[in-house]
């Protein structure tokens, strides 16, 4: 995270993929809007997107994140807080920019608005994740309960920031914030695979998502239609404290042979065709839709 490591020195490595502040400036474009005058915004949602992996590596004790340590293995868990808590408090001064860009008081007070109704979905999300993974009866309703306020709601707000920002027209707003909630959710089931299936060089971490217990969808799937010695196994091994070596294997094989990484797939697939249901929906030309449309297909398809 940042473009400089721990002694200082310039970082090269990749710091993120800067999705929600792509989508945010991508949406202002879409709807005819000048995207210089909503980077104050785009850089608001990344910065709280970065706050929030701060302070969730914390509570995760993930050691790594995209290749490099994580804030609070480099400087402890009270200075990651800290620093987590100073990148939320700039986040809302970035938005507060947005009058030196010609931005009315009333769409700033609304901007605002929307991003802090994100903020507390986000909270609740992870609340959610955090709280699952002492549960073996959490069903798919409640994984998609969770995976749309942890991650959907800034997906959320980064689009409907955009085209209110960029439009008067409240109707077109609602289709963006749609199409961000809908993509946001096959985002996240696309990082449950990765988090399982994904190779370690390219995600930046190895079944890490086992290890930790976590309820995805892929493990939600296998606890809630396994039966027999399967479900049994699966219990089993989500009742320890954590799942590492040939545990990890066997709960990679039980996955597999119930299908569960092609049901997580056709999941995430559905909730994309979905996003583009709504953007169509816009009535805008199709060449103001197809740089979303491009960049809801990466994200659907990406290994990373």
């Amino acid at each position: 995270m940042g473009w400089q490591d721990e002694h200082g020195h310039s970082c090269q490595r990749e710091s993120g993929k800067f999705i929600r502040s792509a989508l945010c400036l991508l949406s202002c474009q879409a709807v005819g809007g000048d995207t210089s005058q909503v980077m104050p915004a785009a850089a608001a949602v990344e910065l709280i997107h970065n706050f929030s992996l701060i302070h969730d590596d914390i509570e995760d004790a993930s050691h790594e994140r995209h290749h490099r340590p994580t804030v609070w293995r480099l400087w402890g868990q009270s200075q990651a807080i800290n620093a987590g808590d100073a990148m939320f408090t700039l986040a809302y001064l970035a938005l507060l920019k947005l009058k030196e860009k010609g931005i009315t008081d009333e769409k700033i007070i609304g901007s605002t608005k929307m991003l802090s109704r994100a903020c507390l979905e986000l909270c609740e999300g992870q609340y959610l994740d955090i709280e699952y993974e002492n549960h073996l009866d959490t069903t798919i309703e409640d994984y998609l309960n969770m995976a749309v306020k942890k991650t959907a709601a800034l997906f959320a707000a980064s689009t409907s920031l955009g085209a209110y920002l960029g439009s008067e027209d409240s109707k077109l707003v609602e289709f963006f914030r749609l199409f961000g909630k809908e993509l946001g959710i096959a985002y996240q089931i696309c990082d449950d695979i990765l988090g399982i299936w994904g190779m370690e060089e390219s995600v930046g971490k190895s079944v890490s998502d086992i290890f930790q217990r976590k309820k995805t969808l892929p493990v939600v799937y296998g606890l809630q239609t396994s039966g027999g010695e399967a479900r049994k196994r699966l219990k089993k091994l989500y009742s320890q404290k954590s799942i590492e070596g040939e545990d990890i294997t066997e709960v990679m094989k039980i996955l597999n042979r119930l299908g569960a990484r092609g049901y997580a797939e056709n999941l995430a697939e559905q909730y994309y065709y979905k996003a583009l249901a709504h953007l169509e929906a816009t009535g805008l030309d199709t060449s103001r839709q197809a740089p979303l449309k491009q960049t809801a297909q990466f994200l659907l398809k990406r290994d990373f």
